[in-house]
């Protein structure tokens, strides 16, 4: 299965690259975790493919109890200097190494698009999620910054892996520069 999930798509700069104040603002963290907690009542949250742990460290301002994931030994121990009170773990999102419902929020930001296997990995999203799982993605547009057209993730693509995954409702909500997919049981 390791195999099978390669993750050629994947970040690899600087862990400290993720937290400059430029690509902070682009990410609208405050609105974001607003955004993802909107109708919910939330006191865990995972955060997959944590990188810096920017947004770990939003929600656990929030006072929710959160946990982060990642591929990279080298974001991890970049997170863990961040958040020492946060638990930051090597996993992959294909193969969470979590219960069912062990969360009521999993958050994804700018990973979900690595993923070669997007139904999958949504289902297994879902399973660990008790509300909600929220992907903040790139547009599907061609821009300079970030990854390449042919790595994004459409609003079709992501609506169409959602309903197959088992999502009752997705909702697409744009932002100032970067977009959020909101599915709920």
């Amino acid at each position: 299965m390791a195999e099978q999930h390669r993750h050629h798509k994947q970040f690899h700069g600087a862990p400290e690259s993720l937290d400059s104040t430029r690509r902070l603002a682009l990410l609208e963290a405050p609105r974001v975790v607003g955004l993802c907690l909107d109708g919910i009542a939330a006191a865990s949250v995972l955060d997959v493919g944590t990188g810096s742990g920017v947004f770990a460290r939003a929600f656990a301002d929030e006072g929710l109890r959160v946990a982060g994931i990642d591929l990279s030994p080298r974001m991890l121990t970049y997170a863990r200097q961040q958040a020492p009170h946060i638990p930051f773990i090597l996993a992959r999102m294909e193969e969470l190494p979590f219960r069912a419902n062990a969360f009521d929020l999993v958050f994804l930001s700018h990973v979900l698009h690595e993923t070669d296997t997007l139904t999958h990995t949504l289902g297994e999203l879902r399973r660990c999620a008790r509300q909600r799982v929220a992907a903040l993605e790139w547009p599907y547009i061609y821009e300079s910054a970030g990854p390449p057209l042919a790595h994004r993730l459409s609003p079709g693509q992501a609506q169409q892996a959602g309903r197959e995954a088992g999502f009752r409702r997705i909702e697409v909500i744009p932002l100032q520069r970067m977009v959020l997919y909101v599915l709920d049981e």
